[in-house]
């Protein structure tokens, strides 16, 4: 009798909803909403008690922030501006109020450009708390205190027991953990701001899981924000494929002729052009043999089973990695700053 294999351990990793919920296909469990504004994608998911199993994310709502380009500063301000608008919710939502202190805590390594995303938020967090000791903030402004607890390979010290050490000195009446996430696709590397009421745990998406930092944990509120800096050689290798099919989708006559099939075509955009007729599972097999024949599912798991065993499961980042870091900090930052100090948005 054949033994059942196991497929979790072949799943492509990732930190966001948004991901897990498109590949379960889930639609019972969760409530979502999309809305759009000049080509900025907003998509809130709330996960209900019956949704936690199905896409194994917990119970909370997520916010996923889309775009194209971090580079141009009129867009980056809109980014900035929609990000606080949406923080600025998720506060509400969880009932914090305009006096309430907060404690911003920022993960990651900052000697490893991709994961130095947290502390180079806290460098440009405007930073109250001193203040407030000795009576000298203007009105406007909250309390606010932060600060980076580095990496268990620096420190030998559980991050969320650091976390939790602080918060119990401080006592915030709520908390915001910035990070670096993974995901499985490569058009939403350094493209993507996610934020939960959920918490997080840090290293979960590059398979270095720690312990959970939440409010079941530090007993108050805790808002996660992250941004997706690096995926795996498996999405590399399965989007590369895709966007072979659908490159040979634009031009199915030289799928089975031998002479035009490697014929140079205009460059398009594969990654985000929608294809108005597919090819059909005939003209896969016919171009890929046996691969052709599977689903995206088990393509991904193919590779899996292939790079994994041998270490070549690499996590890779963009090489303008250091460029897209600093305008991501600035757009974060800005953003947790303009929604946490009413003063700054009136001057």
């Amino acid at each position: 009798m054949q033994k059942d294999i196991d497929l979790s351990k072949y799943q492509v990793r990732t930190d966001l909803a948004i991901e897990a919920l498109a590949e379960q296909k889930v639609k019972n469990g969760v409530i979502s909403k999309v809305e759009e504004v000049d080509k900025i994608k907003i998509t809130t998911v709330e996960v209900l008690e019956a949704g936690i199993k199905l896409i194994n994310k917990k119970k909370g709502k997520y916010i996923t922030i889309e775009f194209d380009n971090i580079e141009d500063h009129d867009h980056n301000e809109l980014i900035k501006e929609l990000f606080s608008a949406e923080l600025k919710t998720l506060i509400k939502h969880l009932k914090i109020k305009e006096n309430d202190t907060c404690l911003i805590v920022g993960l990651g390594n900052n000697n490893s450009t991709p994961d130095s995303l947290g502390p180079l938020v806290i460098d440009k967090i405007v930073v109250t708390k001193h203040l407030f000791n000795l009576s000298v903030v203007d009105k406007g402004f909250r309390c606010v205190s932060a600060f980076s607890p580095g990496v268990m390979g620096q420190t030998g010290i559980e991050t969320s027991e650091v976390i939790f050490g602080v918060v119990e000195k401080v006592k915030p009446d709520f908390v915001i953990i910035i990070d670096a996430l993974a995901s499985n696709s490569l058009e939403r590397i350094n493209k993507t701001i996610q934020m939960t009421d959920t918490g997080i745990h840090p290293g979960s998406g590059v398979g270095n899981s720690r312990k959970e930092i939440s409010a079941d944990i530090l007993n108050v509120p805790v808002i996660a924000i992250g941004v997706p800096t690096v995926v795996d050689a498996v999405t590399i290798v399965s989007d590369t494929i895709n966007y072979m099919i659908k490159k040979f989708a634009y031009n199915k006559e030289n799928i089975n002729n031998p002479i035009n099939k490697l014929v140079p075509t205009d460059k398009i955009d594969y990654a985000n052009q929608k294809l108005e007729q597919p090819l059909s599972n005939v003209d896969k097999q016919n171009l890929m043999g046996i691969i052709g024949t599977l689903s995206e599912e088990e393509r991904r798991q193919l590779v899996h089973e292939v790079l994994s065993p041998i270490g070549y499961n690499l996590m890779v980042t963009p090489k303008e990695v250091d460029f897209l870091i600093e305008k991501l900090s600035e757009v974060l930052a800005g953003g947790i700053n303009n929604a946490l100090h009413r003063q700054i948005n009136h001057s």
